[in-house]
């Protein structure tokens, strides 16, 4: 992968350097939001190229289902998403098995890779992570290295996966980086126009055919329609993470991007006031959210 590639993409203005050499939090913006339960938290205005507020910004912690961002981008950058993917037992098998959400595949449906990629980043679909790291790795720890090397492409210094996921692996653990790193995946996300459709989109229906089931996949990110002007893109839970999300925002010609990691372990509504806390402050407005989704799935390891 290039770099070149992510200059001739476009998203706001964002550049390779963009994502390299995102800035220090100010001393004056270091008081910050009030009311912010999250552990860590960064918070960067892209249109100004100025990070703006910052919460144990740089220590490495767990981050969940935030790990499926880079696995996307991963797939894009390996091409062909109109190729077809036949869903494995083992694919179809793997959320039951782990405890982690799913797009509820059933082996022997036979998907393009680019309907998975909804599949992976609305309802947080481990098969779908599953089945596309098997085909494009060829085979998932093969995708792994990918995705750690093209952290490394990108200054991601202080990130590396052990799965394609977010799930710990055994023997290898849970996976890490830092709020500073992941809005900088961000921004490399947000940059790609297929990926940018996919993470601002609600729900996404897969009409039944020959080849597959239906599908209606909805996203758990519930800022979108909730807090005006939220584009995307990505929420993860695990035990070790706690809720997490990544959230960017357009209002008044001004684009946000920020992260929350660790918005407590019960309470998985609070990574959502959490962002919108933080949006607010950053805005200078007040927005009243009602979250009636926000709920704790029992069983459920990383969303």
């Amino acid at each position: 992968m290039r770099l070149m590639k992510f200059a001739r993409l476009g998203f706001a203005a964002v550049t390779a350097s963009a994502v390299l050499a995102v800035p220090a939090v100010s001393a004056q913006a270091a008081t910050g939001p009030a009311n912010v339960q999250a552990t860590h938290a960064y918070l960067f205005d892209q249109t100004a190229h100025k990070a703006l507020w910052s919460r144990a910004g740089y220590t490495k912690v767990p981050i969940a289902s935030l790990t499926k961002l880079m696995t996307a981008y991963t797939v894009i950058h390996k091409g062909n998403l109109n190729r077809t993917i036949t869903i494995s037992p083992d694919d179809a098998a793997y959320p039951a098995a782990h405890g982690c959400t799913q797009a509820y595949l059933k082996a022997g449906e036979r998907i393009t890779a680019r309907e998975l990629l909804y599949g992976m980043l609305l309802p947080s679909g481990c098969d779908a992570a599953k089945a596309l790291s098997e085909a494009y790795g060829p085979g998932n720890a093969a995708f792994v290295r990918a995705m750690n090397q093209n952290a490394a492409t990108f200054g991601l210094t202080s990130t590396h996966y052990t799965s394609v996921d977010g799930v710990p692996v055994s023997g290898r653990g849970d996976g890490w980086s830092t709020a500073r790193d992941q809005v900088r995946l961000a921004l490399l996300t947000m940059s790609d126009p297929i990926l940018r459709g996919v993470v601002g989109t609600r729900t996404h229906t897969l009409v039944a055919s020959k080849l597959h089931r239906g599908h209606t996949w909805s996203n758990t990110n519930l800022l979108l329609g909730k807090y005006p002007g939220v584009i995307g893109i990505k929420s993860g839970f695990t035990n070790a993470a706690g809720y997490c999300l990544l959230f960017s925002a357009v209002r008044n010609g001004r684009t946000l991007t920020g992260v929350v990691l660790h918005s407590t372990t019960t309470a998985a509504g609070v990574r959502f006031t959490d962002a919108g806390a933080i949006l607010d402050w950053a805005f200078h407005t007040h927005t009243p959210m009602t979250l009636t989704n926000a709920r704790v799935i029992p069983g459920v390891t990383t969303d």
